[in-house]
């Protein structure tokens, strides 16, 4: 397993205070690029709060049924992905690295510290930097503005 950043996880304590659930590294597994930090059913989240949900693989099933997903993502030198569109906001923020975000009429470098918000469009990504880049994204359903397009 690769290693990645500690996931903290805040809820609350039997006796009713706030305190700290989880507090481990993350793992994913050689091969994968996305590891999911947290991740609802549906919103807004009604979990117990002194439960700690364990990181699941990530399924497009969570966004579909109404829910929510925060994952961080490790883009290898050599990533490439086609161009699709999603029915998701998708919220990232850079990390480490760069990655190009392709839209149909151009394209745009994102680096360490840059955010983004991809709004369902028609779109693809590239890592041309010759390193590993890395950022959090967060995943809410919504009805995408390249909905019906054919790719």
């Amino acid at each position: 397993m690769v290693r990645g950043p500690r996931r903290i996880l805040t809820g609350l304590a039997p006796d009713g205070r706030s305190c700290v659930l989880a507090d481990a590294p993350l793992a994913r597994g050689p091969g994968e690029i996305s590891t999911t930090i947290w991740q609802a059913p549906r919103l807004p989240v009604d979990e117990p709060a002194d439960v700690d949900l364990p990181p699941a693989p990530f399924s497009f099933d969570t966004i579909h049924s109404g829910g929510v997903a925060f994952s961080i993502c490790e883009f290898p030198a050599d990533f490439s992905a086609d161009f699709h569109a999603t029915d998701t906001v998708d919220f990232i923020t850079m990390l480490e690295g760069e990655l190009v975000l392709r839209t149909e009429s151009g394209e745009v470098t994102l680096r360490a510290g840059d955010v983004a918000v991809d709004r369902g469009i028609v779109h693809g990504w590239r890592n041309d930097s010759g390193k590993p880049a890395r950022a959090t994204i967060v995943l809410v359903p919504a009805r995408p503005l390249g909905a019906g397009r054919t790719v």
